[in-house]
C-alpha cells in the first residue's frame, strides 16, 4: 500500500476573491496548479504503485466542485475540522479569521509516513519532481 497525500491550503473559486493578504503569505498561492500537476501525472503515480489523495480544510462540497471543474480523478479529502492535521501536528496559518493548512506532501508506504516534503516550492512542478524522485529511488532500489 503506497499513497501520496498532498496537503494544500485552498483552491480558488472562479469569481470569488482570495482571502485577505493571500498574495503576501508565503506558500498560499498554487493549490490549483499543484492539484493539476498531480492530475496530469496521476496515471504515472498509479503505474508506480501510488494512490494520490489531496487534503485541505475546505468542505467536501467545495472540493467536489473543484474536482468537477478541473477534472481531478483522485479523492480530495476534507479536513474541515482539522482532525487529520491535529493528529499529525500539521502546520497551518490564519488570515481573514480562517485557518488554512500549509502546503506539504506525505509519502506513505504500508501505513507509515516514509517521507514528508515541506516546504513545497514551487507547487506547479511539485508532482513532476516528486514522481521523478520516486522513480529514481525505485530504479536504484531495484523496483
Amino acid at each position: 500500500e503506497r499513497a501520496i497525500v498532498f496537503v494544500y491550503p485552498s483552491t480558488g473559486t472562479p469569481g470569488a476573491p482570495n482571502p485577505p493578504d493571500w498574495d503576501t503569505i508565503p506558500g498560499a498561492h498554487g493549490s490549483t496548479p499543484e492539484a493539476e500537476g498531480f492530475r496530469d501525472r496521476y496515471a504515472d503515480f498509479e503505474l508506480s504503485g501510488y494512490e494520490v489523495f489531496g487534503v485541505s480544510g475546505q468542505t467536501s462540497a467545495e472540493q467536489r466542485a473543484f474536482a468537477a471543474r478541473t477534472g481531478v480523478p483522485f479523492l480530495l479529502l476534507s479536513d474541515a475540522h482539522f482532525a487529520f492535521a491535529d493528529a499529525l501536528g500539521l502546520p497551518r496559518f490564519e488570515t481573514g479569521g480562517k485557518t488554512f493548512l500549509q502546503r506539504l506532501t506525505l509519502v506513505v508506504r504500508n501505513g507509515v509516513i516514509y517521507r514528508a516534503v515541506y516546504p513545497v516550492h514551487p507547487p506547479h512542478t511539485h508532482a513532476a519532481v516528486l514522481l521523478g524522485e520516486l522513480s529514481a529511488h525505485a530504479a536504484s532500489a531495484g523496483g
